[in-house]
């Protein structure tokens, strides 16, 4: 787990040390182990350990910050090149199948020098190129430099779960693990995106498709290579490598498939315990984190696992009871931090400057003080179950109406009569609040669009200013709506790659890397992905209303059945409404200050009327309070022009 980043400049030019040593500056924090330097010029490869360089004059630059996970000797420093020198990496991540893929490549007459992953992951390309990333089991950004070919080849994991962003930069390229890196250059610009920002502000999504909230960077996009020439560097496009299979099937009987399913989980949380440092967890007592601690005390009874959890005391969204339940169970050491409003206020500068684009909910400021506690107890790896939610259909009141879209599309009105009694005493609600949401997904938007102007529930809300975003050519989006037969598995996949898990991944990224821990997300492998989506769709969301009722039938025996019989789904979640009412002067004093006025795409004082609203019991509370506040710190914290 690192920090890369890199410069393709189209042709030979001068570099100052001051671009390199901001750029390890800004990523030293993802790798404070140890640094190194590649640049080449005229054909020749030179390499430098250490942050402080010295100008030279160079065509490709690369940089690398090392946080020492797999082998921690210096066998495993970066940048690093085969033996002939015709390639060199940087790499950010892990291969947890590294010694497999050794072993196939040393059949093959390959030798090794080091006990590292990332000598593996060279050969793999030396061997076979792009389509050996579909070999790997991992999470990585790389940048590997062909100096026969005079191409650099970037590529991301399948599932986004390492970030890599890029701006074109003097003649050429530049890349980096995140955006602050890109931000220090020259001449690259700290516009708005008018579309993302509107995505951001009604509908809580980022982090989705190429584009970021910054107009001049992107992101490689999950699943995707990008080779690029160094002759030419700008014309490079992105490729697709691996996308899920919706149109698969599987014949397996229902605990058949939880049978393969458990195997599948069990073994790749064999893979995720591969570390020379401590390994622990992060642990919500929902279903998804209890499961990957019980399975790492199933797979390693001797196993020294501390977990770390947020207890949110005297608020109905705490999960301490499960917690706790979990920990007995698994014999673990659990770590608990309870944050207070009053600390949300004083780290909230340092946040957004970690996160770099704005985000969603407190619930990011919860998962950072998670971190924070793991790192002061020593802890260096973590497992997390981001994902499993967006593959096994986890959240009642997203999926459920999706499931209920599949039954009426199919005919089966009894079936989705039964699911929408049961599901809706499940989500404490009437019967009729569902089918709503269900049509939602259904009606297609020509129809959708004069029923939301009927019922007065217009795309742009009041406290928007429209005027801004009609003149930039802002599309206001639908809702999700699919004309196929299987929508849950539709939805999910769009929450798999669209609008949920890629702003989940970098929450996660951010908030782990900031206190130099590598976090791990074993629900995201192809093959458990692969195999979860060649299920029915009532393997995931049962007649019952069981939500993920395939993986909690694999799970048992392994955890505890008071966790695997929930049926409230609390999700990560920060008390946010007591939370901002505690705070009351201060949300009021950025809605009133200063850099609010400079943020044109709100109308101010409509926003503080809601806001006033709300407090009032008028309106009611959701994440958009909290949306204005980030934007406005955020657009301050990073001098975003939004113009």
């Amino acid at each position: 787990m690192c920090g890369i980043a890199g410069l393709v400049l189209g042709f030979s030019e001068p570099v100052k040390s001051e671009e390199v040593c901001t750029l390890f500056q800004h990523l030293k924090h993802r790798g404070p182990d140890d640094a190194g330097l590649l640049y080449h010029h005229q054909g020749k490869v030179h390499l430098q350990q250490g942050e402080r360089h010295e100008g030279f004059v160079a065509d490709v630059v690369l940089v690398h910050c090392r946080l020492s996970i797999l082998d921690l000797s210096e066998a495993g420093w970066q940048p690093m090149g085969t033996p002939e020198g015709r390639y060199y990496i940087v790499f950010n991540g892990e291969i947890y199948n590294y010694l497999e893929l050794r072993a196939e490549l040393e059949a093959l007459g390959y030798q090794f020098c080091s006990r590292s992953d990332t000598e593996v992951l060279l050969a793999v390309y030396a061997e076979w190129g792009a389509q050996g990333l579909n070999r790997l089991v991992g999470m990585f950004a790389l940048a590997i430099l062909d100096v026969q070919t005079r191409k650099l080849f970037l590529a991301r994991d399948f599932f986004g779960i390492k970030p890599l962003y890029y701006t074109y930069y003097r003649s050429g390229i530049a890349f980096a693990s995140e955006i602050k890196a890109l931000l220090t250059l020259p001449g690259v610009s700290r516009q708005v995106n008018p579309q993302r920002l509107y995505d951001y502000l009604c509908d809580g999504l980022t982090d989705h498709g190429e584009e970021t909230l910054f107009a001049d960077i992107r992101q490689l996009p999950a699943a995707h290579y990008m080779q690029v020439s160094l002759e030419n560097p700008r014309v490079a496009q992105p490729v697709r490598y691996w996308q899920v299979d919706l149109h698969q099937g599987t014949a397996l009987s229902f605990d058949a498939a939880a049978d393969r399913l458990r195997e599948l989980f069990l073994e790749s949380i064999r893979l995720h315990l591969r570390s020379d440092v401590p390994v622990g967890a992060a642990l919500s007592g929902g279903i998804d984190s209890s499961s990957i601690v019980m399975a790492m005390r199933y797979l390693e009874p001797d196993l020294d696992i501390h977990a770390f959890s947020y207890v949110a005391d005297g608020s109905p969204v705490n999960e301490e009871l499960w917690i706790d339940i979990v920990g007995a169970a698994a014999n673990v050491v659990v770590h608990k931090v309870g944050p207070h409003p009053e600390e949300l206020v004083a780290d909230l500068d340092h946040l957004i400057g970690v996160q770099e684009e704005s985000f969603g909910s407190t619930s990011i400021y919860a998962q950072h003080r998670i971190f924070k506690r793991a790192r002061e107890a020593g802890i260096k790896v973590m497992l997390d179950g981001q994902g499993a939610d967006e593959l096994l259909g986890g959240y009642v009141s997203s999926y459920v109406p999706c499931r209920l879209g599949s039954l009426l599309r199919q005919g089966r009105l009894l079936e989705a009569l039964r699911l929408s009694c049961n599901a809706s005493r499940l989500l404490r609600t009437s019967t009729l609040s569902l089918w709503p949401r269900s049509m939602s997904v259904l009606l297609p938007p020509r129809i959708k669009a004069p029923l939301r102007r009927w019922m007065k529930k217009d795309l742009v809300p009041p406290w928007l200013n429209a005027a801004w975003f009609k003149e930039r050519g802002v599309v206001a989006m639908d809702p999700f709506y699919s004309s196929g037969r299987e929508l849950l598995k539709e939805a999910l996949y769009t929450s798999l790659v669209e609008n949920g898990l890629p702003q989940l991944l970098r929450y996660e990224d951010r908030n782990s890397m900031a206190f130099s821990i590598e976090s791990r997300v074993p629900f995201l492998t192809p093959a458990l992905a692969t195999f979860i989506f060649s299920l029915p769709e009532g393997y995931l969301i049962t007649p019952d209303g069981t939500t993920k009722a395939v993986f909690r039938k694999a799970m048992r025996g392994i955890v505890p059945s008071a966790i695997l019989d929930r049926k409230d789904k609390i999700g990560f979640a920060t008390p946010e409404k007591d939370w901002l009412f505690a705070l009351r002067p201060w949300v009021g004093r950025i809605l009133a200050s200063e850099a609010a006025e400079k943020v044109q795409v709100l109308n101010l004082k409509e926003v503080q009327r809601e806001w006033e609203g709300i407090w009032q019991g008028h309106k009611p509370f959701n994440s958009r309070v909290w949306r204005w506040m980030n934007l406005i710190v955020w657009s301050q914290k990073f001098s975003v022009r939004i113009e």
